[in-house]
């Protein structure tokens, strides 16, 4: 990807909109109302893109044994949806965009899904969740279960990247940012800011207890590694907080540079909201350097990666 030296510089005010626990006993209405209330914070502070977590609309419900017509009420049959329309509305009268992370429920299944929209109101962009993380079945004997494999198809739109908000943007899910083709696929396109959301559980389901001490770190690693190897600036949001006694969510929204560099971070595990004007121009100086894929990549050598 070239760049022209006299060129504008292309600046973007961006946030990342955490949001806390969120309670089975919460309405949609009342959890669309917080963020309407995240989204007015931003403009007041004159973001041009908000960005929410992933499923940002209810309780993180895989921990949960569900019955089919349990699970119907924590998807989304249209987007924007009845409940949803308030928060569409607002941006538009605020001039701002955003992005929304939530469960969709489509004619072929129930996906994991993210979207961007512009600051007229309009979905531009629209991805659904690779990496599908858990268990398709309970784990016996365990209080909390992961069970993502049971509730979501593997997502079928591939890792794109949309012109918008003066630059290129993709879109990862949770999971998705641990794995570097995510990162690639887009680096490869010219992405410039890449928006990730998480519901992050911290230790109750993971095999190995060795590491899950780590799960902070592995969150930054993933992020800043993924920035830095594709040149691109990243919104990480989470979903946190203790949704049930024992069941506590990762927080640690963050903004992170082409360098690799953390610019701005949530410290807390409640609705917070982190933002910082990026500069996009920045992606340039990796690029056009050290990760200049026109001049460095050897893609005859990588094959391995997909046979």
């Amino acid at each position: 990807m070239r760049f022209t030296l006299n060129e504008s510089p292309r600046k973007l005010h961006v946030a990342a909109a955490q949001i806390g626990p969120i309670y089975e006993n919460e309405s949609r209405g009342e959890v669309v109302e917080r963020l309407i209330d995240l989204m007015e914070e931003a403009a007041r502070r004159k973001a041009q893109l908000v960005c929410y977590t992933e499923c940002a609309l209810s309780t993180f419900f895989p921990r949960m044994l569900l019955s089919d017509e349990e699970l119907l009420k924590y998807f989304e049959k249209s987007m924007p949806s009845p409940a949803t329309q308030p928060l569409f509305d607002r941006a538009k009268d605020l001039g701002i965009g955003f992005h929304l992370g939530y469960a969709e429920l489509s004619e072929d299944g129930r996906y994991n899904t993210s979207i961007l929209v512009d600051a007229e109101g309009r979905i531009v962009g629209k991805y659904r969740k690779a990496h599908i993380p858990g268990t398709a079945e309970p784990v016996p004997e365990q209080r909390f279960q992961h069970l993502e494999r049971r509730y979501f198809k593997e997502g079928d739109t591939g890792f794109k990247v949309w012109d918008a908000f003066g630059c290129r943007v993709g879109m990862a899910i949770c999971n998705d940012r641990r794995w570097p083709e995510t990162w690639r696929c887009m680096g490869i396109q010219g992405v410039e800011l890449v928006i990730v959301g998480w519901n992050t559980p911290l230790t109750h389901y993971r095999k190995a207890k060795s590491y899950s001490r780590l799960a902070e770190f592995h969150n930054k690693l993933s992020m800043q590694a993924g920035c830095y190897q594709n040149g691109t600036w990243a919104v990480g949001v989470a979903h946190c907080g203790e949704e049930e006694p024992g069941y506590i969510l990762m927080g640690q929204s963050m903004i992170v540079s082409p360098l690799g560099e953390i610019v701005a971070m949530s410290y807390v595990n409640e609705d917070d909201l982190v933002d910082a004007v990026i500069d996009l121009d920045l992606c340039r100086e990796i690029k056009e350097g050290v990760f200049n894929f026109e001049l460095y990549r050897r893609p005859d050598l990588y094959k391995l990666i997909v046979q």
